[in-house]
């Protein structure tokens, strides 16, 4: 359940501009979690997010780490969304589980890959454009090496 519950608030900070705890709180309890404020705040916690000022108005944000790796959390968000991948020329296409496509796109997001450009998020599918068609390989192989290793 804390995974999922922390997945969503990727999801939801990635989608909404939320400025308060009282404001995820909320988020997180329409989209079905039973939360307190003192959950989200370990939740805040846990998962490194801090607030910047973006377009003059203060929001959640996930910390980067300082050597550009990607945390646990976000490890673990990645592998228990992900599915399936193809391509299609320099499009990286990610197949998650339904619900999760947001989380693993911010996760994927997250580690700054120089080969990825941007992804596009839906419900269960992720299209990521690769710089080009050879690096469309390197990223693939990447994904595969982080799955693996458990």
């Amino acid at each position: 359940m804390k995974r999922e519950r922390h997945a969503k608030i990727i999801e939801l900070i990635g989608r909404y501009a939320i400025e308060t705890q009282e404001e995820l709180a909320d988020k997180l309890n329409e989209s079905g979690f039973r939360v307190t404020q003192a959950t989200v705040s370990r939740d805040i916690r846990e998962l490194k997010l801090t607030k910047l000022t973006v377009d003059g108005r203060q929001r959640y944000v996930v910390i980067q780490g300082h050597n550009g790796h990607m945390g646990e959390k976000y490890i673990g968000i990645l592998r228990q969304g992900f599915l399936s991948m193809d391509m299609a020329q320099n499009i990286l296409v990610i197949k998650t589980v339904a619900g999760m496509a947001m989380a693993v796109g911010a996760a994927l997001d997250a580690m700054h890959w120089r080969e990825i450009v941007g992804c596009i998020a839906g419900d269960d599918t992720i299209f990521c454009a690769v710089r080009s068609v050879d690096e469309t390989f390197v990223v693939m192989e990447k994904l595969q090496k982080l799955l693996q290793k458990r």
